[in-house]
């Protein structure tokens, strides 16, 4: 992929890992069109970018969880391109558990954003992919994803569901020649964790870019990020049920 220019569309593109991918694509010459909510960021990205003399096509700022404007904005995307060879959709709420295990607001919000609002973005951008007959379709899901935990299980859920939708897409877009990665992180250091205690687990947002964008090159359709969450979460979703409960390290808070 770095040798051939692409047009990249990437959603949440001022999270601390998108932002990173945003700069190696424009590195690399590839066309690029951001979109985001934050505004202010998203200008500054913009402008940094710009100054990095950056082929930025166009931008864009809005509430991803008004699921119902996620269509008009793939479809302006699209239309500032002509068409997209890579799609990353990269924007999360880890949400506060213990708070959405009491407020339906909060547990909803973690649901939208996490899953909703992906899913609506992912239709348009399956349907283009699969009239286009081509194309790298990818969303950052998580770990958390793969087990029921204490911690997280709200954001879990919502990721595992995500996870699952990836794969029937998947299969309903490889016979048109389209790739669907599922791109599963680990910890990583980023504002979003900034209040959670780090530890040898939490991986850096640079290093996490570098891999998004090789297992995109490379049409890997699982990807964890980084790398050895693969063998960790292999022996994690073996572990009998009974025996999970009991493990502290793994089912505790």
């Amino acid at each position: 992929m770095a040798g051939k220019l692409r047009k990249i569309l990437i959603i949440g593109a001022t999270s601390a890992i998108a932002s990173e991918v945003a700069r190696i694509y424009a590195s690399q010459g590839h066309a690029l069109y951001l979109l985001a909510r934050d505004a202010e960021r998203l200008r500054e990205l913009v402008v940094e970018l710009e100054e990095r003399g950056a082929d930025l096509r166009g931008h864009a700022s809005g509430d991803l969880d008004e699921l119902e404007r996620n269509g008009e904005r793939v479809a302006a995307a699209i239309q500032v391109l002509g068409s997209i060879d890579v799609a990353l959709i990269a924007h999360g709420y880890l949400g506060d558990q213990q708070r959405s295990e009491s407020s339906l607001d909060e547990a909803l919000k973690i649901l939208s954003t996490n899953l909703a609002s992906p899913i609506s973005l992912l239709i348009p951008l399956a349907n283009h992919f699969e009239a286009q007959g081509a194309g790298h379709l990818a969303a950052i899901t998580s770990v958390a994803g793969e087990r029921g935990r204490p911690r997280n299980f709200t954001y879990g859920a919502a990721k595992g569901g995500l996870s699952r939708y990836l794969e029937g897409q998947r299969s309903r877009l490889r016979p048109r020649g389209v790739v669907v990665h599922n791109i599963k992180l680990g910890p990583v250091d980023t504002p979003m964790t900034a209040n959670h205690a780090k530890n040898a687990l939490f991986a850096e947002k640079r290093a996490v870019a570098r891999t998004i964008v090789r297992a995109l090159e490379r049409r890997r359709h699982v990807t964890y990020v980084p790398r050895f969450w693969w063998l960790i979460m292999a022996i994690v979703r073996v572990v009998p049920e009974s025996l999970f409960q009991r493990l502290g390290f793994l089912s505790g808070r």
